[in-house]
């Protein structure tokens, strides 16, 4: 079962293993800090400049049971290549000088502002990893939705759960078994893992009228995408009214959302081993999944201290808290 402890390289152990003097890991500490989805997902090279060739086997060969003077037929498996592209997800600093300098503690300062880039481009990134789709948006990667939005048809659609709701204030949870072999983050071929950060020093900046003024520059830059290599090992429970799920009425009376969540991990042909199941959700479910946890005669759910902070879990299987996840999704069908 899942542990807050995780034997795969995070974004922070790759980001101390190739920096030295650990300028890149103390941003990649300061983004897990800001974003609690950035300290699950193991994070793999890719064996392409700009992302990664998966090869999936999609059958398995023919067997045979022979007899006696019997042949056997030749066989084989068959497999297909996927290509997962990465984004560069780009920002950029540029606080004029003299501002700089008022502060007591100008480099305080600049940290201070380098924080809040560092806070958005966790943001952009969540939102990409659930909602990405480079079909519209063909800068960013390819996120879990458009990989499970269908309730029939595609093979992964035997992992999407309706939860019943037909309004539209529709949420989702998401259970993702991170691994090497399952699902896992990528950076380019002979790049750097994580957000790095470069102090450009005093440069010259613009105004709106195109006019000079000196500034210190900062550039955050960080090269990411995903891959899911086996479909099996993430579920989706779609079309959660976030209105039931918050009274316990409607389609989630009876506390359904446990049901919900039960088919879910079972949908996952294994929660053991090198897998790392994690569930996400939003605030508004969170804080639902909370409530119950508090009614003793609910077992699959606790919060428990680990690691020297408090963590939900359901059935061993943490509950990670994504705000990113809209209460305003559209109908799965």
């Amino acid at each position: 079962m899942a542990t807050i402890g995780n034997k795969s390289l995070s974004i922070i152990d790759i980001a101390k293993r190739l920096d030295p003097d650990g300028s890149t890991a103390d941003v990649a500490e300061l983004l897990s800090q800001t974003n609690e989805i950035v300290q699950d997902i193991p994070w793999i090279e890719g064996n392409l400049p700009t992302g990664n060739r998966t090869t999936i086997r999609t059958g398995l060969p023919e067997t045979t049971w022979r007899k006696l003077y019997g042949g056997v037929p030749v066989s084989k498996s068959t497999t297909a290549q996927v290509d997962d592209s990465c984004g560069m997800l780009t920002a950029r600093s540029e606080p004029d000088v003299d501002s700089v300098k008022m502060a007591t503690d100008p480099a305080a300062f600049r940290l201070d502002e380098a924080n809040a880039f560092i806070e958005k481009m966790g943001q952009d990134f969540a939102t990409t990893l659930f909602y990405g789709d480079t079909a519209l948006t063909p800068e960013r990667f390819y996120g879990l939705q458009p990989r499970y939005n269908q309730l029939s048809g595609a093979n992964s659609a035997q992992n999407v759960i309706s939860a019943g709701g037909s309004g539209s204030d529709n949420t989702s949870v998401w259970l993702v078994g991170w691994g090497r072999n399952s699902a896992f983050g990528i950076y380019p071929r002979n790049s750097k893992a994580g957000l790095s950060h470069r102090d450009l020093g005093e440069v010259d900046a613009f105004d709106s009228s195109q006019n000079r003024y000196r500034a210190y520059a900062d550039l955050f830059e960080w090269k990411c995408g995903l891959v899911v290599k086996d479909w099996r090992y993430i579920s989706r429970i779609a079309n959660l009214d976030v209105s039931d799920a918050t009274a316990g009425s409607g389609t989630m009376a009876n506390q359904k959302l446990i049901e919900l969540m039960i088919q879910a991990k079972n949908k996952l042909p294994t929660l053991q081993g090198a897998v790392r199941p994690v569930f996400y959700v939003n605030r508004t479910i969170k804080s639902a999944l909370e409530v119950m946890a508090l009614n003793k005669s609910n077992a699959a759910l606790s919060i428990r201290e680990a690691a020297g902070q408090f963590e939900t879990n359901f059935l061993g299987i943490p509950i990670r808290l994504a705000d990113q996840l809209l209460n305003t999704e559209a109908v799965v069908s």
